[in-house]
């Protein structure tokens, strides 16, 4: 039996490079991903624009993936610390809810990157704190991750029956 697969993959229109006004509207635990430099347990974070596809009428989104570490020299707690505008407290390293992120607003500064196969990504550059007066709220749109309804339990969606470890290259984000 073979199985042959083409690249019809949606075309998207990445969101325009710039600085934009954003909310949260998703932290995602990825789990445990291959990385070079071994296993390391990963979250991505997501966020709504307050600019719109002129395609779908959509606010644009746009993500990033991070170690989930607060370690000072992690970028996540680089990125968290810029998002905040103030240093993590003693106290707040001992435990910090990443679920207390979503709906807080920010301002992302985005870049575009061009892969070798030509397309172009959005990425988010710089996360700091929201303008006065932002006052952004995620659409009704969309849902998240955690919220929506589970595959068929028949289906095992762990790449390689690999016991829950997935390779950085396969991450779904």
């Amino acid at each position: 039996m073979s199985l042959v697969l083409t690249d019809g993959g949606k075309k998207f229109t990445p969101a325009p490079e710039g600085l934009h006004g954003a909310v949260c509207i998703d932290v995602i635990d990825l789990g445990m991903c291959k990385t070079v430099y071994g296993l390391k347990p990963k979250i991505n974070i997501r966020w709504e624009l307050d600019s719109i596809d002129p395609e779908n009428g959509a606010p644009f989104q746009v993500s990033n993936r991070y170690t989930a570490s607060l370690n000072d020299k992690a970028n996540l707690r680089k990125q968290l610390e810029a998002w905040r505008g103030r240093k993590f407290t003693a106290q707040e390293l001992k435990g910090f809810d990443l679920e207390v992120l979503v709906g807080v607003n920010c301002q992302l500064q985005v870049i575009h990157n061009t892969a070798p196969d030509g397309k172009t990504y959005a990425n988010v550059q710089t996360i700091v704190p929201a303008a006065r007066g932002q006052k952004l709220v995620p659409s009704a749109d969309y849902i998240r991750q955690k919220d929506r309804e589970p595959k068929p339990a028949e289906m095992d969606t762990t790449p390689l029956g690999d016991g829950g470890i997935v390779d950085d290259s396969f991450c779904p984000f």
